[in-house]
């Protein structure tokens, strides 16, 4: 079994937390990414929130925005890559 090692952090003045870098490593916690506050009993657990389908869209218009693609170039980019891929991963078949 896996011993816990409890960290310690400090509430500042405005109620923030600074989460300890080894445990944002362990987590895979980066900044600006959106965590779940969960109170249980006169416990708290924080977990990363899953992105819903209006996030993801409004990730991805970020995203295209800061590209310069319009919604078009990106799935026939994502086509061309996946022919490549294909043809990469199993070739041209010889008749």
């Amino acid at each position: 079994m896996q011993t816990i090692k409890p960290y310690i952090a400090e509430i500042k003045s405005r109620g923030q937390l600074t989460i300890p870098k080894k445990i944002r490593e362990m987590s895979h916690l980066e900044e600006g990414q959106v965590v779940s506050i969960i109170p249980v009993g006169d416990s708290i657990i924080i977990t990363t929130k899953r992105l819903e389908l209006d996030e993801a869209r409004r990730e991805l218009r970020k995203i295209l925005k800061a590209s310069g693609l319009s919604a078009e170039d990106l799935v026939a980019g994502i086509k061309e890559e996946r022919e490549r891929l294909y043809q990469e991963t199993y070739g041209k078949k010889n008749l």
